[in-house]
């Protein structure tokens, strides 16, 4: 019995989903046309003819993984307390990692020139939420709201970069992972002074 042949949108499709383990595995620099075209069972030419060589297929995975990941971590903040929105944003990261391995590694590993969109961009989106969420956390509490950008790049950068361990380690559990990251952030920031100084004189 004779394989139906994939429509456009099918190939499509399945060289994304080759080309996006293949990445993840080998880097943008690693990735040849050559290895993703046999992996996926076609010639070479069908690959350029869908996205015209391994930088226009980057190109959309890395925009799929963005638009996903971007999506996941917004709604994570939209609504609840402060402590909640914390939680939630946290484990949303994780929840991420854990389930698109192959989609945060490429989003963290591999930076394209003139790529308008990649995971530090994602970063400063997600900096400009909670800065906008710290900014009135502050104000309610009579802290400078002017910092509270400040705070957000501090919060932001904890979490990116414990995901980013995380990503290869795996243990502890995620859930264990989140409530040690929520402890610092909240207990930092319910414990915190409206003048920090440092001990020592520099």
């Amino acid at each position: 019995m004779a394989r139906q042949r994939m429509t456009g949108k099918e190939r499509r499709e399945q060289l994304i989903s080759v080309g996006r383990a293949v990445f993840a595995e080998r880097g943008v620099d690693g990735t040849s046309v050559e290895e993703i075209a046999q992996r996926a069972g076609v010639s070479k030419p069908v690959v350029y003819e869908h996205f015209g060589g391994k930088e226009g297929l980057y190109a959309v995975i890395v925009d799929r993984e963005m638009l996903h990941l971007e999506s996941v971590i917004t709604a994570s903040l939209g609504e609840g307390a402060w402590r909640a929105r914390i939680e939630q944003a946290v484990i949303a990261l994780l929840t991420y990692v854990e389930d698109n391995t192959d989609g945060f590694l490429i989003l963290v590993r591999d930076q394209v020139p003139g790529e308008e969109r990649s995971y530090s961009t994602l970063l400063n989106t997600a900096v400009g939420q909670v800065s906008h969420i710290l900014g009135s956390a502050f104000e309610h509490r009579g802290l400078n709201p002017d910092l509270a950008t400040l705070y957000g790049q501090a919060l932001v950068g904890m979490v990116s970069n414990t995901a980013q361990w995380w990503l290869d380690e795996r243990e502890p559990g995620k859930e264990i992972v989140a409530a040690h990251i929520v402890n610092l952030c909240w207990n930092g920031l319910r414990g915190m002074e409206a003048q920090p100084k440092l001990v020592n004189e520099y």
